[in-house]
């Protein structure tokens, strides 16, 4: 049950996100395009209440308690940025605005980039964690935490790993490719040196 409110809550949030959209950029409605983005936390609210009601209701605690906190972690710290980036891409190929500008691709400005990123996974890790102990000690000493405690360590991991892939830009920057006329003028004023 679960898992089918988990891709219930994925599929509801592109829907809202695309009416949503639809309604501010082809209708030009702004204000009750922002009352159906203020619905998205809702989807994530049932979900958490569903999982509580159902390790209350006696179900042994599992993998899908566990994908569904990583779920609501993932929405609380992508959610905004993911938002934000399709109301631009949407405000441009419908509402006439300006092309979004796309992320740094190298040097330090690239690295930035990524270290925001990983802010944002590390927000996710957190609140999913949070969640993770609460069902812990919602369920007590009666209950089988060990999934739950399995997904803690998936959540710590994947944030520590996104923070090592984010160090790299950091300690490796990624360097701007030299123009190819640049190359060969170098090359003729050597040849006309000789």
């Amino acid at each position: 049950m679960i898992v089918a409110l988990i891709i219930a809550c994925e599929v509801g949030f592109w829907v809202l996100l695309a009416l949503a959209l639809a309604v501010r950029y082809l209708l030009k409605k702004r204000r009750a395009s922002t009352v159906l983005l203020l619905c998205e936390p809702v989807l994530e609210l049932v979900l958490f209440v569903v999982t509580a009601i159902d390790l209350k209701n006696g179900a042994e605690p599992s993998w899908e308690h566990g994908v569904a906190a990583l779920y609501i972690g993932f929405t609380v710290g992508y959610g905004h940025y993911m938002i934000s980036r399709l109301d631009a891409w949407a405000a441009h190929r419908l509402g006439g605005g300006p092309k979004p500008v796309g992320p740094p691709k190298y040097g330090l400005a690239r690295a930035r980039y990524e270290g925001k990123l990983w802010a944002r996974t590390v927000v996710a890790a957190g609140v999913a964690l949070a969640l993770l102990q609460l069902a812990v000690w919602y369920v007590g000493d009666d209950g089988n935490v060990d999934s739950l405690r399995s997904f803690q360590w998936i959540a710590l991991r994947v944030a520590g790993i996104h923070g090592l892939i984010a160090l790299t830009y950091t300690i490796w920057p990624k360097k701007e490719p030299k123009p190819k006329g640049e190359d060969r003028g170098t090359v003729v004023k050597e040849r006309a040196g000789r």
